[in-house]
């Protein structure tokens, strides 16, 4: 194939057209930058935390960000990764080690929280003692209850305005429907480029830059840049209902292309109507009575995983 705007060999089809590598990496960045536009993802006075894991979204988040921040000239002293370590044996050693070469290259200041320091416990390990009770859990669900608990923590406690996670479109598409397949309607107003309804102290509001961007195009980018990843899956992804929602719309986009880009112009166009209706219903936020963070109801998710384990 060729370059739609040149004669040099294109290296994806798009709907609009082909691209080859230079006009692709500039046809990315654009729609990158429009969306932060658009969204009003983040502005001069605030200061980001970037959650990274070492994978290829959080590696490209993390770069078109700082390049943002370069072509606005906002402060980069205002800008910091933050990466959480679950001890996944095998796995996040590998991730992190590839984020640790990036953040250096590219003088990003990088904290690393480690889940056994701040929980007593690494994800492995509290996998294998809840299976010894008999008490069996979900990996993905431990992991994203601590992830989201001490990203948070870490964010606000690092004085963060606005957390940057790397999110893309098949990202946003899985748990779209994984809500809505589970009837979890309240939860889809807390989705968006912008997540949650409101504001509130305790937490720093999250935005997603990639939102509008197809896990491939990301894959494309970050191979493009040379980034150093390892393209590595996590040994419980396929545990999880999120990668059952992920092979079938995988399925359902080769056959009918443009699948993916339809649920979530279809959600955005709902969004609205979803935030409003949960601003109506939403009630006083509670502080969890045994680690002070916010909570739902009385003690919150993580500490009720702890107390699980004890």
């Amino acid at each position: 194939m060729k370059c739609s705007k040149c004669d040099k060999p294109a290296v994806i089809a798009l709907q609009h057209g082909t691209l080859c590598a230079n006009h692709f990496l500039t046809y990315f960045e654009e729609r990158v930058f429009k969306t932060i536009k658009q969204y009003k993802l983040f502005n001069e006075k605030d200061v980001i935390a970037v959650a990274c894991s070492g994978g290829k979204d959080s590696q490209t988040v993390l770069y078109l960000t700082k390049k943002y921040f370069l072509k606005q000239n906002l402060p980069l002293k205002n800008l910091w990764a933050l990466a959480i370590d679950e001890g996944i044996k095998g796995y996040r050693e590998k991730t992190l080690n590839d984020l640790k070469k990036f953040c250096k290259k590219e003088k990003i200041t990088l904290k690393i929280i480690s889940a056994k320091k701040e929980l007593s416990y690494t994800l492995d390990a509290a996998l294998k003692k809840l299976k010894q009770k008999k008490l069996p859990e979900k990996p993905c669900h431990i992991c994203g209850v601590w992830r989201r608990y001490l990203i948070n923590k870490a964010a606000r406690e690092g004085k963060a305005t606005k957390l940057v996670t790397g999110h893309n479109l098949d990202d946003e598409a899985q748990v779209f429907l994984m809500n809505l397949f589970k009837a979890n309607t309240s939860l889809m107003s807390h989705l968006g480029p912008v997540t949650g309804i409101s504001n509130h102290e305790f937490f720093v509001q999250r935005v997603k830059p990639l939102y509008l961007c197809p896990e491939k195009e990301v894959r494309l980018y970050s191979i493009l840049k040379k980034f150093p990843v390892e393209f590595v899956e996590c040994p419980y992804a396929q545990e999880g209902y999120r990668a059952q929602i992920r092979d079938m719309l995988n399925e359902f986009e080769n056959k009918y292309r443009g699948t993916k880009q339809g649920i979530i112009q279809s959600f955005l166009t709902l969004m609205p109507m979803l935030k409003e209706n949960a601003r109506k219903g939403t009630g006083a936020l509670l502080l969890c009575k045994k680690c002070g963070e916010p909570a739902n109801q009385e003690v919150c998710h993580a500490c009720k995983i702890l107390e699980k384990l004890k």
